[in-house]
This record gives C-alpha cells, structure tokens and sequence, in this order.
C-alpha cells in the first residue's frame, strides 16, 4: 500500500447569486430559478462530500460562503484567471492540509454520492503514487479528476477548458506527465435543462430534482 499523507475531496464552486451562476439554464429558466436550482446541487454535492471519507473536504469558492455550507470544510478563494488557472491554484491550495493527495469535483454532478467519492478516494490509496484517475462527463469534459501529489500547474496548463473534447485532452495530459489515469464511470453534468431534466428523472429524492420540481409549478420560473 502507497504512504501519503491526508486525503482531499476538492469542490470548484460558485455562490448561487442569480445572473452568476447556471446561466447555461437561462433560457428558458429565469436567472432566478437558475440560482435556485444552483444553491440545491451545491447543497446536494457538499452533502455527499461531508459524508465521505476524506481527511480533509475543502471548497474552492468565487463568492461568499452560505447557509448550504457544512461546518466541516475548509474554504479557498478562487483565483482570477481563465478556468485552467482556478484549477491550478486550487489544487495548490489544497497542499497546506493534504499534500496534494485527493480528488477534485464541481457542483454540477449532485447525483454524486458519499460512497462513489470513497471509492475514488481509495484508488488513490492502493494505488501507484505515479497514478491519476477521471472520469469522462457525457458533454465531453471530465467530472472528476483524482491526482497523487502531482504539479497541478503542469496537469491543467494547455488542457482547453469548456469544450467538447476537454476531455480527451485532459487525459492526454495526464498521460504525457507520465501518469497512468484510470479511467473511471461517465457522469452527465448539469449544463442545461436537457441535462437537468435527465439527472431529475434519474435521481428523483434530491434537493436538485425537489428545486427543478418546484420550479416546473411556478409561473416565475420562466425567463422574461
């Protein structure tokens, strides 16, 4: 078994304040309802990491803090920069609690479940320190990235951010550090209603889907 130090859940997130966050919802969604919706995949997503296993469970936040935030994470200020940059400095920040051991998620994936996350986590337990892990997103991005104390500077520089082949390119990065990425199960991000819809339907006892519900009734909950 590897020796390391302490094991991180990472989240990247943005404070639900409407017109900042989910915009991709908007239209048909208002930037209300967006927000909404936003604040219970945040909640749902930092519920499942509070649950977890991790040594350490740290948010990476560009916003202030907010009644969805459990007592038991560390909060990091997002760096200013284009997206690449945000994940570098994040994941450098991580080192002052986990020696950059640890996996890395958003808050788009709130199906994500505290036993999913331990699983991951302990690939990078029994695995090589030479290892990575992610998991591919169904839009063609990544949904989770697990990393062994690698440079994160050298892991996400160059890779493009929000395209549909950000993916494969991350993976290739990965591969050109000289690491062995697993591979590990697709996810569906929420980026549209389409998206939104899909993950509802999938996993009806959320607070995501309870907000999307509630929004459904509400004659408010269209953009003007």
């Amino acid at each position: 078994m590897t020796t390391h130090g302490p094991l991180h859940v990472l989240v990247m997130a943005k404070a639900p304040v409407p017109g900042r966050v989910k915009t991709r919802l908007c239209p048909p969604l208002s930037p209300r309802a967006a927000a909404d919706i936003a604040e219970a995949a945040l909640a749902d997503t930092l519920q499942a990491v509070a649950a977890c296993g991790a040594d350490v469970k740290i948010v990476a936040l560009d916003g202030r803090p907010g009644p969805w935030l459990p007592e038991v994470f560390r909060v990091v200020p997002q760096y200013d920069g284009g997206f690449e940059d945000r994940l570098a400095h994040a994941w450098l920040a991580t080192r002052d609690h986990s020696d950059g051991w640890g996996i890395q998620i958003g808050m788009d994936t709130p199906q994500v479940t505290a036993s999913e996350l331990d699983a991951l986590l302990d690939m990078l337990r029994n695995d090589d320190p030479a290892r990575a892990l992610l998991g591919p997103a169904v839009d063609g991005g990544w949904w989770v990235i697990g990393l062994a104390g690698s440079d994160p500077r050298r892991v996400f520089t160059h890779v493009p951010m929000s395209t549909s082949h950000t993916g494969a390119a991350q993976l290739d990065r990965l591969q050109a550090l000289g690491l062995a990425p697993r591979v590990v199960h697709t996810r569906r991000d929420i980026d549209t209603v389409s998206d939104l819809a899909v993950v509802a339907a999938r996993h009806p006892h959320t607070r995501t889907t309870a907000a999307w519900r509630r929004w459904l009734r509400s004659p408010e909950a269209l953009a003007s």
